[in-house]
């Protein structure tokens, strides 16, 4: 059975400073990890620079940057850059997004995601080993040339400072069936979200095993970074609160996240095996009864993805995805206070590590 991380992922919403001042007693209790989401708020990268001056030992993962807002070779220098100033702990996590934000926020076409996350993944590997960059893709050309709608004056360059690492880690974030088949091939990482181990290999077996068959022994054994709400208290208005938290989260993705027909997050629900509750889930959500759509989202759902209970209970879903491979967990912690969430990340190191 694998080992395990314990990670922690930032907040969009609260105060930076305020959490970011707190990190050094998270990285003295346990924290492995630190992911800073982007989605279409501030950037992950200059909040992950400020995090490097604060912290010593923790990974720095970027949770999630999308593809189409950054070139390949943007991505790589930011990833090299991050690494230096942490003396190699960057961890560079990925994702294709969603046509509502990638061609709503940043007004860029949404198209062939797959093909992109695996010109991404070749060109920052080569930027980072310093070769030229002369590289033929079917959405990228290094150097674009008159041919590819280019003046012809473009060199083959190489990055000028010399990284840190020449294989910093590279995550997908994915869902999609081959989407984690390409992760399962190329990638360092797979994440995936609203993760319930106990149906990895109706959601992503076939996958999986058919990305691992084409992967290079190099690369080492695919990891599995996943997100999950903590709370381990025996407290039963704490527990049902933190469900509560987990179930909105949950319908949000599965009942709004997208249009009928095109939510990645309401099929992935289908393929764990709920289909009459992601349909309905996603009708009360878009008629505008989120609160129903909330309720409806099934308990043993709600309870797979979670860390919440006692720590006899959290111990054994920790056990079950390491049992599905899972080598990191980001836990959101929900405790309402500092003392409190840093007791919870000691119980959480301890389980983990028992």
């Amino acid at each position: 059975m694998t080992s395990i991380k314990l990670g922690m992922p930032i907040n969009y919403a609260g105060d930076f400073r305020e959490t970011i001042d707190n990190l050094a007693d998270y990285e003295a209790a346990g924290v492995e990890r630190i992911a800073v989401p982007e989605a279409y708020s501030f950037d992950a990268v200059s909040q992950l620079g400020y995090i490097a001056a604060k912290t010593e030992k923790m990974e720095l993962q970027t949770g999630i940057l999308p593809m189409y807002s950054r070139t390949p070779t943007n991505l790589a220098m930011t990833a090299a850059g991050l690494d230096y100033i942490s003396g190699g702990r960057a961890v560079l996590g990925i994702g294709a997004s969603g046509p509502q934000v990638i061609e709503g926020f940043h007004g860029v076409k949404y198209d062939f995601p797959l093909g992109r996350a695996r010109e991404h993944a070749e060109i920052c590997r080569m930027v980072w080993r310093r070769e030229k960059l002369d590289y033929q893709g079917k959405h990228y050309t290094l150097p674009l040339d008159k041919e590819h709608g280019g003046s012809g004056l473009g060199k083959s360059l190489k990055i000028i400072n010399h990284p840190v690492r020449e294989n910093i880690p590279l995550l997908l974030a994915a869902i999609g069936p081959k989407n984690v088949e390409l992760a399962a091939e190329l990638f360092d990482e797979l994440q995936p979200i609203l993760f319930h181990p106990e149906h990895i290999d109706a959601a992503f077996g076939e996958s999986l095993a058919a990305g691992k068959a084409k992967r290079d022994p190099k690369l080492g054994e695919l990891g599995i970074v996943v997100q999950s709400t903590a709370r381990v208290t025996e407290d039963a208005e704490q527990i049902n609160n933190t469900k509560e938290l987990v179930r909105h989260h949950a319908a949000l993705y599965i009942g709004g996240m997208g249009a009928r027909g095109k939510n990645f997050y309401n099929q992935l629900a289908i393929r764990y095996g709920y289909e009459k509750e992601a349909k309905l889930i996603q009708d009360l959500y878009l008629d505008g009864k989120k609160v129903e759509a909330a309720a409806a989202v099934p308990d043993d759902l709600v309870d797979g993805m979670s860390l919440i209970g006692p720590k006899s209970h959290v111990a054994e879903r920790v056990a079950a995805f390491k049992e599905a491979g899972v080598t990191c967990i980001l836990a959101s912690l929900t405790a309402p206070t500092h003392a409190e969430r840093v007791a919870e990340v000691e119980a959480l190191w301890d389980i983990f590590n028992g």
